[in-house]
């Protein structure tokens, strides 16, 4: 792959990791992004510089020389990129497309689901990287144990035949690819109906060349007949995994506590250190792909004993007068619940967060958020919502996170609505008290870890 591709909006998690990968497989990369130009994200830009993409201004001057341009769906032909690539007779290429490619080349491990890819990637390559085997990842998320070793953390070329990828349902690229693994975490309503995400993963399924797993949910039983079944075991089961093949996988003896879990596949004890039952779920799932890949049973224990979580996945960012502050990328109704029970077994009251994104993805969780919010959401906790973030592009704007609110205080929820982050923060300083817990939720905004430190400062400043 020596070509030369132009990525449109390289800021983005999905595309700054392809097109550090298209460079660490030989190929040259050169990136621009609208936030670039406007003097932000200096950190990926930065990154992406220092693993070899060259970034320039979109303003269509990139496409020179290049034989081809990549682009995600959020990109819109109004793009200058886009223009000049339509002027020029430059290929464009779909971020999917380029995905693909890379999934063909290699012996790959696709995970999809509506939640927990991206914890479930970074889990299974952090067990076949401690089994020695240097596998490769595309991660939707940054990983810490990449930027510990410099690199912006969502992706990793390594010698191995192995690469581990989050296949995308939400725009229905995951019907692209040929891995040599298909595993399927969930079916949620998010982004898409269960009927048409259904179809797709069965097209996935058909589309895999080799193993096939599926959680335990009954969702999916269309899909289960000839694949691994993985899950937690009911209480007071003893989990059930047949030695070889192993045509189930559960977890069983679970007990959750503030900083992580216990729990036993067969004779196996595991030890992680990332809170919620929602995460023994995924230490199950990467622990089955892992099984797969010729990994030990023990080997997945000891990978995952020291599994150095996900970027915003329940991430701490300190505790100031006994109050802790935590980010999350929680933004559909399923995982904004995993993410309160999981703040709610650790702090005494919750004081939530919430910047839903964009007005069609928030529009069509509405109903079922205020539900969850509604059965969720305790009498002492709190949940606050900022206005819905728009990155661009077009939309209709009809509908603001005030709706949202009313529709929880009609549910009798203490919701409230942020007029703006300054005043947010300094509510929530003065009315935080010791064993509170701060959790800010939100996706496709990537200022919202510094909100976080703006809360965690304040908390800190305000007298106890």
């Amino acid at each position: 792959m020596g070509e030369t591709l132009h990525f449109a909006g390289v800021a983005g998690s999905g595309m700054s990791a392809l097109a550090q990968f298209h460079v660490a497989r030989g190929g040259r990369a050169t990136g621009s992004d609208r936030f670039f130009d406007r003097g932000e994200h200096g950190h990926i830009r930065r990154a992406l510089e220092a693993a070899g993409v060259q970034i320039v201004p979109q303003d269509g001057s990139g496409l020179a020389g290049c034989d081809g341009l990549v682009v995600s769906t959020a990109v819109e032909e109004t793009v200058p990129d886009v223009a000049a690539a339509r002027r020029n007779g430059v290929p464009i290429l779909h971020r999917s497309d380029l995905l693909a490619r890379f999934v063909a080349a290699h012996r790959t491990i696709a995970i999809t689901g509506t939640s927990g890819k991206s914890t479930v990637t970074a889990m299974t390559f952090e067990i076949l990287a401690a089994a020695g085997l240097d596998p490769s990842v595309l991660s939707g998320a940054e990983l810490p144990l990449l930027q510990a070793r410099g690199l912006l953390g969502n992706a990793y070329a390594g010698s191995g035949e192995l690469l581990v990828i989050e296949a995308d349902e939400s725009d229905g690229s995951v019907v692209k690819y040929l891995p040599w693994m298909g595993l399927v975490l969930n079916l949620h309503r998010d982004h898409k109906e269960p009927a048409e995400l259904l179809t797709m993963f069965q097209e996935f399924r058909r589309n895999t060349r080799g193993p096939f797993a599926v959680s335990s949910d009954a969702e999916l039983d269309s899909l289960g007949a000839g694949s691994i079944r993985f899950g937690i075991a009911s209480p007071g089961m003893s989990g059930r995994s047949d030695r070889v093949p192993r045509t189930v996988v559960e977890a069983a003896d679970v007990r959750l506590l503030a900083e992580g879990s216990f729990f036993r596949i067969e004779s196996v004890a595991f030890d992680l250190p990332v809170p919620g039952l929602h995460n023994v779920f995924n230490a199950v799932a990467s622990t089955t792909a892992a099984l797969q890949a010729g990994v030990s049973l023990a080997h997945c224990a000891e990978g995952l004993r020291s599994f150095g979580g996900v970027a915003r996945r329940f991430q701490s960012h300190g505790v100031a007068r006994g109050i802790e502050v935590v980010d999350d990328f929680a933004h559909n109704p399923h995982k904004i619940e995993a993410a309160l029970r999981t703040a709610q077994a650790r702090g005494e009251r919750v004081l939530a967060i919430f910047q839903p994104h964009g007005f069609g993805p928030t529009r069509f969780i509405r109903d079922e958020l205020v539900d969850m919010l509604a059965r969720t959401i305790r009498p002492t906790d709190v949940f606050w919502m900022l206005e819905i973030f728009y990155a661009g592009g077009t939309a209709q704007k009809n509908l603001s996170s005030r709706d949202i609110v009313r529709d929880l205080e009609e549910r009798n929820v203490d919701a409230r609505f942020a007029e703006s982050r300054k005043a947010l923060v300094e509510e929530i300083a003065r009315s935080a008290r010791t064993r509170d817990l701060i959790l800010v939720m939100g996706a496709r905004d990537p200022s919202l870890p510094g909100l976080c430190e703006e809360i965690l400062d304040a908390v800190r400043a305000t007298a106890s």
